[in-house]
């Protein structure tokens, strides 16, 4: 059995996410997964590094799947693209030890959130939020220094009552604005549901001046996800990479 894993980029405009679901079959994985019954000849479950919600993106997703096919992984990935949607694409396939798992074994990963705060162009509109309110990036730069570290976000998430842990860490957090686009790069060991977009929509209604930068430290105190911003559109975040 041979441990394949590949390097993903997808535009999810069009699709309900990473994770199969059983009301639609349109999903990134659902896509991926009936290739796989034509290469191997029977069901095969292939594993993401993260489940990217319904019209997020990918540059650098990464999942693996176990094959008794015998194939050298540049025809895996020439086999895959020759049958994926023009918006899916491997751009690298690789074999991996037996033990490797995309998600399990993923030490951190970065986010990319673009907003434009000028009208975008007809070629990037579908992977910024845009908004027409005035931004205040050195307050959302100051703001984001008190979310680096490890603590408990499910203030910062859509989670509800979880036996999990929900304590999380995050490595480091850019912003950075050039030509009317705003651009929030959050490198994390892991994410809980909704996390990134909700990090953004607190550092931009902090930026907006909504909210105050001590309203972080409240989240963190209170854990209540009603004191968090909004949760940012899905079209404006990116999966950028992966690290193991």
């Amino acid at each position: 059995m041979i441990n394949y894993a590949l390097l993903i980029e997808y535009d999810g405009t069009r699709y309900n996410g990473w994770q199969k679901q059983g009301n639609t079959p349109n999903t990134i994985q659902e896509r991926f997964e009936n290739i796989l019954f034509k290469l191997c000849g029977k069901k095969v479950e292939i594993f993401a590094s993260g489940r990217t919600d319904k019209g997020v993106h990918a540059k650098g997703q990464v999942a693996n799947f176990k094959c008794e096919i015998d194939m050298h992984p540049e025809e895996i990935k020439d086999y895959f693209n020759k049958y994926l949607p023009e918006d899916i694409r491997i751009i690298n396939a690789k074999i991996e030890d037996e033990r490797f798992h995309s998600r399990l074994n993923a030490k951190s990963k970065t986010y990319e959130y673009n907003i434009a705060t000028v009208k975008p162009s007809v070629f990037n509109r579908k992977y910024v939020y845009h908004t027409e309110d005035s931004v205040n990036v050195e307050k959302m730069k100051r703001a984001a220094a008190k979310l680096l570290g490890t603590h408990d976000f499910i203030g910062f998430s859509s989670v509800k009552k979880t036996k999990k842990s929900t304590i999380r860490t995050i490595n480091s957090i850019d912003i950075l604005e050039e030509s009317g686009i705003i651009t929030i790069r959050i490198n994390g060991n892991g994410f809980l549901y909704n996390m990134v977009r909700i990090i953004t929509g607190t550092l931009f209604e902090i930026g907006t001046g909504k909210k105050e930068a001590g309203v972080i430290d409240e989240v963190f105190k209170l854990k209540e996800r009603s004191l968090s911003g909004e949760t940012l559109p899905a079209c404006g975040l990116t999966l950028e990479s992966v690290y193991y």
